[in-house]
Order: structure tokens, then sequence, then C-alpha cells
């Protein structure tokens, strides 16, 4: 019997067996997908065009600014010239940026900022008011058309000039300014709307109105200072303002090198000479653009100041030199109408090293002095008898005279059709000394200087005998000065160096080569004089002067950091003779300050200590070829034994036969502040 019966279900072998639910899972997910499908087709048919666009138009650029440059430091580590930095109004200019864009930037601007209008032209006020679309099309009304574009703007700029400029407001006027700088920018580069003078009311009205002016920020600029004075200025240099940008004589140089055409550059003496290591190398800034707008900026490196200058001078001593050499122009002055200034060159004999350049010039129709250190290595003047130990030297070299065998009789020069020359102490014949090298230079002896170069140019004097030499004595006496500087570059290590100026070398002038001889025909600078008497105390190594010392870069905090480069002595050439030479020299040196001769020339230098040798000079020279003048010079260095320091002065213009000691009294000053600030 069963109990229970087996039950076979009754299945339809097509039925699907996924739930309902499930399906309308799938269902949902197919009308997501459609809607889907059916966007992108509707963006690519109806924005493509728009989104290729703007993705074209969007831009990733580097941009770079300017930053500090370097600073000069004197040899104790004061700042002589430094930088003060100012808050500053920017503008960064976007890729392709309308001028439309920027007149409504710039009459927003002009509502929280006010700039100088001082050097607007009438051309910068046409261009912002032409940058108004409506102003624009205006205009175009009442001038000619043109198919060149170029053509029709300078027609439309003309006739704004003439009729409408003259009516813009004060407040036009200063929008017209700042859309001038604006519009001097290139494409991701960055102005100084305002660089200096910027008040506390102007930055918070930009900052709380920035997000309406596109590319206007809040920066910083620096202006040269001088903390320690400006005693030195002609010889530092000057650097370029925004205003007058790149030098026109080196923009296209400049330019590929990297800078912008409004940066700030070296255009004068120690700032251009040093220009490479005082710029400092310029932040970088990615910066990204929609639509030649900027839409973020991120800083990739934040630039570096340039290297510092590091000087031979002390900024104390310098400031002292320079106002004892104005001190003195200015007494000077008031004696002497024609006096032009005075002019000083300390140095170390040994290196080359500048101490001190000092200079002054007087404008003679006012009598003004003022600061001229550069006049040191770029004025020359016929410097008199301060020479004539390199006229000694070279008499020795040519073997007409010899350590031992150099006397020789002052004696007025008498030649056929010429003046008598004669030396200061014997002008009538009545003092006629016998004088030997080193004594003719301790009594300043013209005839015994004349008389070698005579020897020299193989003439045998007789008193009214006629002149009879060849014109080669003018490059024969040359050449010995310039072994030790005298007539030639001396190698300093500063633009535009004069080299002094040679007379007229013809037989014609043949006489000349006697003045030539003590000082009284060709010139020199101060500088070159300086280098002459550092060549004759060290012994006969000519060195050039140099006022850097080392180059420096700059520590975390600011201040000077370690040094990079050291700037050795450079040697230009040796004075190879016997010691005996010198020595003849070094003992006319010596015997001017402090001989027994009656008429020896530096005896107010007696007194000075340490111990002096020197060689002063007098020149008869003119005031516009017709009224006799004086210039005053001296040669000089210190220790006698173991030279430390050699200097060089002149003052020119002074009076006929002036009685006066102004050189002499300036080394003393000098030697006195020298031992001061620079002894070690």
């Amino acid at each position: 019997m069963k109990l229970f019966k087996k039950v076979t279900a009754n299945r339809d072998p097509n039925k699907s067996h996924i739930p309902f639910r499930l399906n309308f899972l799938f269902f949902i997910v197919f009308l997501l997908f459609a809607a889907l499908i059916g966007q992108l087709a509707y963006l690519q048919v109806d924005y493509g065009n728009k989104f290729a666009t703007e993705v074209n138009s969007a831009n990733n650029t580097t941009a770079t600014a300017s930053v500090q440059r370097g600073s000069v430091y004197d040899s104790t580590g004061r700042v002589m010239v430094g930088n003060k930095s100012h808050q500053a109004i920017q503008y960064t200019k976007g890729l392709n940026v309308a001028s439309t864009k920027m007149y409504t930037v710039a009459t927003k601007l002009s509502n929280y900022l006010t700039v100088s209008t001082d050097t607007l032209t009438d051309r910068n006020k046409a261009d912002y008011y032409l940058a108004n679309a409506t102003n624009l099309k205006a205009v175009a009304k009442h001038v000619k058309n043109s198919s060149d574009a170029d053509v029709l703007y300078d027609r439309e700029v003309t006739y704004t000039v003439n009729n409408l400029i003259d009516g813009l407001s004060a407040n036009q006027k200063n929008a017209a300014e700042i859309f001038a700088k604006m519009s001097a920018a290139y494409s991701l580069s960055t102005v100084n709307i305002k660089s200096t003078g910027v008040t506390s009311r102007e930055l918070a009205e930009i900052g709380e109105h920035q997000s309406e002016m596109p590319g206007i920020k809040v920066g910083t600029s620096w202006t040269r200072s001088y903390p320690n004075g400006t005693s030195l200025s002609s010889v530092l240099g000057t650097v370029t303002t925004e205003k007058q940008g790149l030098p026109s004589d080196s923009i296209k140089t400049l330019l590929a090198e990297g800078y912008s055409r409004d940066d700030s550059v070296g255009q004068s003496q120690l700032e251009k000479q040093y220009e490479n290591v005082l710029r400092g190398t310029k932040s970088q800034t990615e910066v990204k653009t929609q639509d030649g707008v900027i839409k973020k900026e991120i800083k990739k490196y934040g630039g570096q100041k340039g290297d510092n200058v590091d000087l031979t001078i002390n900024a104390k001593f310098q400031e002292k030199v320079q106002s004892i050499v104005m001190a003195q122009a200015k007494s000077a002055g008031s004696e002497n109408q024609y006096s032009v200034g005075g002019y000083a060159v300390v140095l170390n004999p040994t290196t080359g090293a500048v101490y001190a350049l000092a200079g002054a010039d007087r404008n003679i129709k006012t009598g003004k002095v003022t600061e001229n250190a550069l006049g040191t290595i770029n004025q020359s003047f016929v410097m008199g008898s301060v020479v004539k130990g390199a006229t000694v030297m070279g008499a020795l070299q040519s073997g007409v005279i010899t350590p031992t065998s150099s006397t020789l009789t002052d004696t007025p020069i008498k030649l056929k059709g010429t003046a008598t020359k004669s030396s200061w102490f014997n002008k009538s014949g009545g003092t006629s000394l016998t004088l030997n090298a080193s004594t003719a230079m301790e009594v300043s002896s013209n005839s015994y200087m004349m008389q070698l170069a005579m020897k020299e140019g193989g003439f045998s004097y007789a008193s009214g005998k006629g002149l009879d030499m060849p014109t080669s004595i003018f490059a024969k006496l040359r050449g010995y000065f310039n072994e030790f500087g005298l007539g030639v570059s001396t190698g300093i290590d500063l633009p535009g160096e004069a080299t002094g100026y040679e007379g007229t070398a013809d037989q014609s002038h043949i006489g000349n080569a006697l003045d030539l001889s003590f000082g009284n025909y060709d010139s020199y600078t101060t500088i070159q004089v300086a280098q002459y008497i550092a060549t004759m105390a060290n012994g006969g190594r000519r060195v050039a002067p140099h006022v850097v010392s080392s180059i420096s870069g700059t520590n975390a905090d600011g201040s000077q950091g370690k040094t990079k480069v050291n700037v050795g002595t450079r040697v230009l050439n040796t004075i190879d003779v016997p010691s005996s030479y010198f020595d003849v020299v070094h003992t006319g040196y010596w015997d001017v300050v402090h001989g027994t001769s009656q008429y020896k020339t530096g005896r107010t230098l007696a007194n000075v200590s340490p111990a002096v040798a020197a060689k002063s000079g007098t020149a008869e020279t003119y005031y516009n070829a017709s009224t006799p003048t004086e210039t005053l010079s001296l040669a000089t260095y210190a220790p006698y034994k173991n030279p430390k320091v050699a200097i060089a002065i002149v003052f020119p213009g002074m009076n006929n036969s002036t009685e006066s000691t102004v050189n002499l009294q300036t080394a003393i000053q000098i030697y006195k502040a020298f031992w001061k600030y620079n002894a070690k």
C-alpha cells in the first residue's frame, strides 16, 4: 500500500527564470545609459566647438620677475650700495589681452590709485581714450577710412589729439598714465604701476577690489640706497630706472640675455662693469591662462638675489679723503678764480688695491664744488715735475748716466730760436748748482732733466746752438714713462679710463721734447700718477689698480655671505733693472722731503710720521690758452723703507707763480687719516 504519491510539476521550458525585479533593474540601467549617450551626443553636436576652443585657449607658461640686485660692501663689511624695498602696485599682463580690457582695469584702478602724470604724453592720452570702444567708434566717423589698420589708427590718434584730449579730467589723466604703463607690458610680464610712495589707503582699497581688476596685485620693488654716504657715487655708478628701461645702445643684447625692457640695469661705472655679478637670477612662476586671462599662478623658483661686490675701499676713509679734497678745493677756489677742483688717489703699492678715489669739480663761473671721484681716472692734466723720477730712470736705462756717474751743472738752457728754459731757482743763471741725479730730483731741476733728454737724443748741448734731435726722442722718453703707467691705461677695473694726452711729436715741435722731460708737455690722469709712484715704491712692478677685492654671496638673513671669488694682484709689467737704479731714484724722493738743500721742494712733509718720500710738481698751464695758470701736483709714498701706501694729488688752475702748498697740505691730512683707518 502506497501512502505517498509522487507529484511532478508541470513547467514550461520556454518561460524565463529571471525574477521580475532583476528585469526592472536592467531596464533602469538601460534608460541611464541611453540618457548618458544622448547627453554626450548633445554636447558633441551643440557645444563641441565651444569646448574645443576653450581647450585650445588654455595655456601653461613660465613667467619671470626681477629680484634684488647684489649689494656693494666696503673693505670692513659696511654697505655702500644696498636696496630699499617698497610696496608696489603691479600688473601682470595675460596672453593677448585686448586694449579694451586694459582700459576697463586702468579706469577701475584709477579710482583707488594716484600716479604721477608728469610724463604723460598726448599720445598716451589718445591711446587711453581710443581704448574705449564707444570712443573709437565715434572717432572713426571723423577720419578717412583705410584698409591698413595702422594707418587708420594713426589718423584716429591724430584726430583725438587735435580735438578731444584737452577735455580729459584729472582722474582720466591718472587712468591714462596707468593704462600707458599696462600697455608697455609684454604678455606674462610684470610691470610696476606705482613702485614707491604707495599709501596704506591705496593698498587697502586695491586689496578690497583686486578681484575686479585682473592682473593687478600688490608686490615689492627696490631702489638703490647709500647708507654710508655718497662720497664715491660717481665711481659706484647708477642703474636705469623703470622709465628709462634698458640702454638703447645695448638693448638687443640685453633682451637676448633674458632682460625685460623695463628692467633696471647698471648703466655706468661699477654698476655696469659688474652687471653680471649684481643682477641675480629672476624668479620663475608657472602661469595658467584661459582666454588670455591669468587664472592661476604657481611659484616654481623664488629667484636669487645678485651676488655682492666687495671693495678694497674703507667707506670711512673714503669719506674722509673726499671731505679733505672738497674742503681744499673750496679753499683754493676762493683765492684762485680759475681753479677747477682737486683730485687724490690712495692705493696699496704692492697689490694695487685702491684705498680711496676722491675728486672735487669746481665750476669756474659759479664757484660751486661738487663730488667727482670719477675725475681721478678720466680727467688728465699736465702734471709737472712729479714725473722726474721716470726721467731719471729712463736716463739710467739708456746709459747716458750711471748710478755712480750722473753729475751735471744746472744752467739755463739757451737754444737758437727759442726762449730760455731754466729751473725755478736759477732763471738768471746766478744759481748754477752741481747736481747728481738724486739731488737734481731734490731741488726739482728742469735744466738737469733737459740735459738728460738731449743726451738721449744724441744732441751735444752748447749755449746758442740750434736743437738738432730726431723726433724719435719723443717715443723714447714716452716709452720710459709708459713703463711706470704714465700715458697708458693703468688697467683699473672701471670703465671709461682716459690715457691722457700726448703733445705733437713732429720736427717743428722738437723743442717740446725738453718740456716733456720735466713734465710740462703731455698730460696724465691722477690714477696714472698713483700707479707711477707705486711702481717706483715697490721696486719696478707695475700693478693694475683695482677697487674690487672679491665677490661674495648673501646669507639667509640678507647679510654679506661667504667669498666666492677673490680678485688677485695683476702685474702688468716689470722694470727689470739693477736695484742700484731704484736706489738713485728712491734717494731723490727722500731728499725732496728730508734733504739738506735750501731748495728742496717737499720740506712741508718733513714731520709726517711715518717718514715719507715724495716728488712735488708745478706745471705751467693756461686758461683759455691766454691766461697763465699752474697745476700743483704730488706723488708720494710711505713708510720710506717698507711702503704700504702711495698717494697722488693734483690741483689744476692755480694762479701763476702761486705760493700755495695745497698739494702738500692735502697729503698731510690724507696720511693722518690713512693711519687712523687703515693701519694693520
